[in-house]
């Protein structure tokens, strides 16, 4: 039976359909989030496999190239440093999204890839900070340099190659070395190479996109901003509630 408030306010037959417990849902979600992660598992191995340390690889000559970068800061090289700040986020992240898919309507087809994408980044570089340790060398002047430190029995002297191996070692001064720390990296690879040209002001000569990325970065990106694009359409739509209903006459 319906109980006689449910049929007045006409919610008695049943709640609103969610994507929890809608499997074409789930097929839209999982498979996006699988096959972006696999994509970029895949891409930093063959990048840190297959790439020297100095070694660029043009993809697209003048416009796209390949090569070897560690990032112990977040997106954008922005907060070096707070591995456990950034792990904490992505956990943080990766309940959101499934909180945000579960409460979602079947129909929000474009919501689903979007969060599906975002998840996926987020477990991409989530993966590299748990698993990928690398020696971080911040010395007095400011430099940074990020690699593989080469144990040796010469204290004064610091060596350190490129990761993982060690390969290619520079010696340092440790007197020079203000701090040095092992700590989770993301591996970037992909850059964008064009520059400004010469009659841009101010920016004449510089980098159109300075920063070397990854897959995992690309989906955040992406997926951030198919999600900002849905919640500024639902936020255009006119609400059902606020147009209410007419008002019932006195018989």
């Amino acid at each position: 039976m319906t109980p006689a408030s449910a049929t007045a306010t006409g919610l008695g037959d049943e709640l609103p359909h969610r994507a929890l417990r809608d499997v074409p849902s789930h097929l839209r979600f999982w498979p996006v989030v699988l096959v972006v992660l696999a994509l970029d598992l895949w891409s930093k191995y063959w990048a840190f496999s297959s790439l020297t340390p100095t070694e660029a690889w043009r993809a697209v000559p003048g416009v796209l190239e390949f090569h070897r970068s560690l990032n112990d800061g977040a997106v954008f090289g922005s907060l070096t440093g707070m591995t456990q700040l950034f792990v904490a986020a992505s956990l943080c992240a990766f309940v959101f999204v499934l909180a945000l898919f579960s409460g979602s309507s079947p129909k929000q087809r474009s919501l689903h890839v979007s969060l599906a994408l975002v998840l996926a980044g987020a477990l991409g570089n989530l993966y590299d900070r748990a698993f990928a340790q690398a020696d971080v060398i911040s010395f007095i002047d400011g430099r940074k340099v990020i690699g593989t430190v080469i144990d040796q029995p010469d204290t004064t002297i610091v060596k350190v190659g490129a990761w993982p191996d060690g390969s290619g070692a520079a010696r340092y001064a440790a007197s020079d070395i203000a701090k040095l720390s092992r700590q989770g990296v993301v591996r970037d690879f992909i850059r964008f190479v064009p520059r400004f040209p010469t009659w841009v002001p101010r920016l004449a000569g510089r980098d159109v996109w300075p920063w070397v990325f990854n897959i995992a970065d690309s989906a955040l990106v992406c997926g951030v901003g198919i999600l900002l694009i849905n919640f500024w359409f639902d936020r255009k739509k006119p609400s059902t509630a606020s147009k209410g209903t007419p008002a019932a006459k006195d018989e």
